[in-house]
């Protein structure tokens, strides 16, 4: 069932270089209340620790939750579709990773700098 969500995302002036960033914002709704990352981390001697969440950790929750009805009840509720979209769900972790590893290549992860071999 999908439910309804009130999103808010937000942005702010890039404090160095022209431009805005992405800034954090929230999700609600039944049983969810997200506060996502606010800044970048940094690189360092000066990263800092997140104060929020990030996709990856969502999509983490929502995969455990499915592994879990796979095995839950002895199997009662395992079928092929929860077993997609676990497929799914580690497919959309390994390519934020990939990210994250061509990031910290380029020197750019924990920063706002903008990466140049965007797709």
């Amino acid at each position: 069932m999908q439910q309804p969500l009130i999103c808010e995302n937000t942005i702010t002036s890039n404090p160095i270089g022209p431009g805005i960033v992405p800034a954090g914002g929230t999700v609600r709704g039944t049983g969810i209340d997200i506060t996502w990352q606010n800044g970048p981390l940094g690189r360092g001697e000066g990263r800092t620790e997140p104060n929020g969440a990030f996709v990856e950790g969502v999509i983490l929750a929502a995969l455990q939750r499915i592994e879990w009805y796979q095995t839950a009840c002895d199997r009662k509720f395992a079928c092929r579709e929860n077993a997609l979209a676990i497929t799914k769900l580690e497919e959309a972790l390994h390519w934020l990773n990939a990210r994250t590893n061509r990031r910290e290549a380029a020197g750019t992860e924990g920063t706002h700098k903008e990466d140049t071999r965007v797709a």
